[in-house]
């Protein structure tokens, strides 16, 4: 599990991907769009009974520290159900990533997008628990 209380939630799916992602078992890539988004979710309702403003200050501390920030450099309009979606996918396709892991289901309706698999934050962990040679394919 986690080690520092500062990314919540202390246990399940998401705390596995960020204790894998602060052991370098992935590269996390995001821009500023989606610090942005990440920032202002934490602030609604349903985030702040789960974890307080101390916790959503560190993590976004961390994720501004530690993840790859890059420019969004690829143009994507009208592919997903919402314009702010539209530049998550940019996000991606900019990185060249292999994965979007997202818990947005209408994004994962999406299934691939320039070469971006997307799916949910579950199936991507187990993806990153499979031997790396079945991972590669």
């Amino acid at each position: 599990m986690l080690s520092s209380p500062a990314f919540p939630p202390p246990r399940g799916t998401l705390a596995e991907i960020v204790d894998r992602w602060r052991t370098g078992a992935f590269r996390l890539v995001v821009s500023q769009h989606i610090l942005d988004e990440v920032g202002r979710a934490w602030t609604k309702p349903y985030w702040q009974t789960r974890f307080d403003l101390n916790q959503a200050e560190r993590a976004l501390a961390l994720l501004r520290r530690r993840a790859e920030v890059i420019p969004i450099t690829a143009q994507v309009t009208g592919v997903a159900t919402h314009p702010e979606d539209d530049l998550v996918l940019a996000t991606a396709v900019s990185a060249s990533a292999d994965y979007l892991a997202t818990g947005d289901k209408q994004l994962q309706q999406i299934g691939r997008y320039e070469g971006v698999k997307i799916l949910s934050p579950r199936a991507f962990l187990t993806i990153l628990a499979e031997p790396e040679d079945e991972a590669a394919v």
